[in-house]
């Protein structure tokens, strides 16, 4: 993966297709070409964004850096299921990027299926990747909530881009509460406690983004 990735960020012309870059981030194509030689940081810290801009990651006490380290796992598209303690370069590369021959969707999902399966080992997993990282490692018996919005009518909708902003709230209030859950009730139960409303519905479980506002976390 990072030697196709070299490959594609060599040339401009490559890496605007294969990467889709414009003129204002053709620049990151260069992080490819430095991966074994450039500074890392943990992966808890070195991604940004709406899903992980809630987490207030690098203003987080020890405890509750040590449980993200401990519970949570990032699907990279450069380096497969990564812990989020593990020490990542800086790197630009998507879960739909194009590299020539070696296409992530079919490189990524055995090896990362296996160790995701051997990490967690039977126990509960929630399932918070957009659906295109999670066509890279699939999570048998993962639990992937639907993150809906609630109006005062009762009626729900699913969210697209801001549930991201759930799912990071989510995350974040998990690690600051120590929340232990092995099983859906288990967590059912954690989310009532604080305020978080988590709901099985038609087969399913809905998180309500309302219950989860910046006030909460």
């Amino acid at each position: 993966m990072i030697t196709a990735a070299r490959s594609v960020s060599s040339e401009e012309s490559s890496a605007r297709t294969a990467l889709k870059l414009g003129p204002k981030s053709i620049e990151e194509r260069f992080r490819n070409l430095v991966l074994e030689t450039s500074g890392t940081m943990p992966a808890i810290d070195r991604y940004t964004g709406v899903l992980y801009d809630p987490l207030g990651a690098l203003d987080a006490d020890p405890a509750t850096r040590a449980w993200w380290f401990e519970h949570v796992i990032v699907q990279s598209a450069m380096f497969g299921p990564i812990g989020g303690g593990d020490p990542v370069p800086a790197y630009r590369l998507s879960h739909d990027s194009r590299l020539g021959t070696l296409r992530l969707a079919a490189h990524w999902p055995a090896p990362s299926s296996r160790v995701l399966d051997l990490r967690t080992a039977g126990g509960l997993v929630l399932d918070l990747r957009s659906e295109g990282y999670r066509q890279l490692g699939p999570v048998h018996g993962a639990v992937a909530p639907r993150v809906v919005s609630v109006d005062g009518s009762g009626r729900r909708k699913a969210l697209n881009h801001w549930n991201k902003t759930a799912k990071g709230r989510l995350v974040a209030l998990l690690a600051r509460t120590g929340a232990q859950a092995s099983s859906m009730p288990d967590l059912v139960r954690w989310a009532s406690t604080h305020g978080v409303v988590l709901e099985e519905r038609d087969g399913g479980w809905d998180l309500v983004a309302e219950s989860l506002e910046p006030v909460t976390v």
